[in-house]
């Protein structure tokens, strides 16, 4: 397995949530690096603890365990770096070019292909002083596009061609650990969210943001530095943290 200080890989033929499981152990002490990946996960989520579930050996289900010292308004950089490194990785195994969805999708031409759920606890011991671990997961979907009516694509089905799970999780994991060295530096922070930004499927789109209490609509022009969307609505500019994004079709005329 390529990556320096990403080669301890941990298999599960089925698990709950790799997430939950590389954060317990980050709750132990475990050091960045741990990386575990399932077959299958029983209870996978992805945001708002929406349940998550693909068959057996259709997806590359992967969690990563970051201790980067960083403010929190810089922490979402870490969902930033595993979200262009699993898009490289599909790239380099399958000659795939994902975009990033605000806040946390890889799609292809609108159609989800990977979704990434990060969590933080700035308690778990065993990081650098001042360090958080942050656990990052992926979901790619490889031979299976995901339930009907979610709008779903898979390498498989872009392709028309097997892809391989192990050659795309070193594609990733290696990535990640080749990127890795640009949450210690502000250049490296600048162009990661700079590279973002310029990734961001939904900047430029007409947009509809679920805020949970409230839905905010108009159209997406950036992302700032901490990783808010902006969006122009009739009423100005907002800036929004988190939310469920859909990207609207433009009104046709006549």
């Amino acid at each position: 397995m390529s990556g320096a200080g990403f080669s301890d890989v941990r298999r599960f033929t089925e698990v709950d949530s790799t997430n939950r499981y590389v954060l317990d152990q980050a709750r132990h002490g475990a050091p960045e690096g741990l990386v575990a990946v399932a077959d299958h996960q029983s209870a996978g989520r992805g945001r708002r603890d929406r349940r998550w579930e693909a068959p057996a050996g259709t997806a590359l289900l992967v969690s990563v365990l970051l201790r980067p010292v960083l403010a929190p308004d810089q922490l979402h950089l870490c969902t930033a770096l595993v979200a262009l490194a699993a898009a490289d990785a599909c790239q380099r195994v399958a000659a795939v070019r994902p975009d990033v969805k605000w806040p946390n999708d890889l799609v292809v031409d609108g159609a989800k292909l990977a979704g990434v759920l990060a969590e933080a606890d700035g308690s778990a011991p065993g990081g650098p002083p001042g360090s958080t671990a942050v656990v990052v997961g992926v979901g790619v979907n490889v031979s299976w596009p995901g339930p009907p009516g979610v709008g779903g694509t898979s390498l498989l089905e872009l392709t028309g061609t097997a892809v391989d799970r192990d050659q795309l999780l070193e594609a990733l994991v290696g990535t990640v650990a080749d990127r890795r060295p640009s949450l210690d530096r502000s250049d490296g922070r600048a162009a990661l969210s700079a590279e973002l930004a310029a990734r961001c499927a939904t900047v430029g789109q007409r947009v509809r943001v679920d805020l949970g209490t409230s839905v905010v609509t108009g159209t997406a022009v950036d992302l700032t530095e901490d990783g808010h969307l902006v969006v122009e609505t009739e009423q100005g500019r907002c800036e929004v943290a988190a939310g469920d994004v859909v990207h609207l079709r433009p009104a046709v005329d006549g």
